[in-house]
């Protein structure tokens, strides 16, 4: 008994960390997206993609309470999370939204600025790390994605289609009613955010998985098992088949291994330290657990 207690303590403490975490990343995060919408895009007229650009929109045309419209527009789009996502995501959720609508009504945010450059790449680059920290969290700040989710299931359109349109519709929108310009730095502002988004939510150590092909397979492998620290998968192939030598072919490994963004290039150089001509090619990988991912600390 006293083993499965001290199992259930521990289970208890790491359920106790991780809901610590998860607020405090959405604490970090509302205040992001608060700054982002007060400090910057709200003083002038500057709008963003998703439910955001919506309630902006909504904002500026009849002059409703920004705070409000975000919680109200998010309300259906939670709802629904809790049934085709989860109870936990629609509780994160809805409490991150909660939070952004009491920052926007409470918190004085000073405006930054009124350069419209400087609106459009700042205002975004903090909702990009406000809606990345909350992701990160297992959360949400914006129901497009949710709204996406739901779509795909009744339609042939990609997630990514899906908020691509949802979008153009907004920043048209906003083109034909505040002047092309407006609508213009708005995209510009999206853009800013979606990349910030991928950075928080992917990391500086973004995984990357790396397939080599080479003649001199055995000392890649060796190398970079014990000089990068990175464990490896083989494939066995052939190489050959080129044009003009289609007859010309031989057994060969082709060695797979995941690394990190910062260790691309040092695996690259490793490599062609090895072979000149192996082909190496490489592609993102968007989550990776379990094996020799993380580098090995040397004491």
């Amino acid at each position: 008994m006293s083993g499965n207690k001290k199992i259930d303590a521990a289970k208890h403490s790491a359920s106790y960390k991780s809901t610590v975490s998860d607020l405090f990343l959405i604490g970090l995060g509302v205040i992001s997206a608060g700054f982002a919408l007060k400090g910057f895009l709200v003083p002038n007229k500057f709008f963003d993609g998703g439910i955001t650009g919506i309630s902006l929109l909504l904002h500026e045309l009849y002059h409703w309470n920004l705070a409000l419209v975000i919680i109200i527009i998010n309300l259906p789009f939670i709802i629904v999370s809790y049934f085709s996502v989860s109870k936990s995501f629609a509780v994160k959720t809805f409490v991150s939204v909660l939070l952004l609508g009491l920052c926007l009504l409470f918190v004085p945010y000073p405006i930054i600025t009124s350069d419209k450059l400087l609106i459009s790449i700042f205002g975004g680059f903090f909702v990009g790390v406000g809606i990345g920290l909350i992701m990160r969290a297992g959360s949400a700040l914006d129901g497009v994605e949710v709204l996406a989710l739901y779509t795909i299931k009744r339609t042939s359109f990609t997630i990514t289609e899906i908020i691509l349109f949802i979008n153009v519709l907004i920043f048209c929108f906003a083109a034909m009613k505040f002047g092309m310009e407006t609508g213009l730095y708005s995209v510009l502002t999206y853009f800013t955010a979606s990349r910030t988004i991928d950075y928080v939510v992917e990391g500086i150590e973004a995984y990357t998985g790396v397939t080599i092909i080479s003649g001199e397979s055995e000392a890649i492998k060796y190398r970079l098992v014990n000089e990068l620290g990175r464990g490896i998968t083989i494939y066995k192939g052939e190489r050959g088949y080129l044009p003009g030598d289609f007859e010309v072919r031989a057994d060969c490994d082709i060695i797979f291994t995941v690394v990190t963004r910062l260790e691309l290039r040092k695996l690259k150089n490793l490599v062609y330290q090895s072979d000149p001509k192996a082909f190496v090619f490489a592609n993102t990988i968007k989550e990776a657990s379990g094996g020799v991912v993380k580098q090995l600390h040397k004491h």
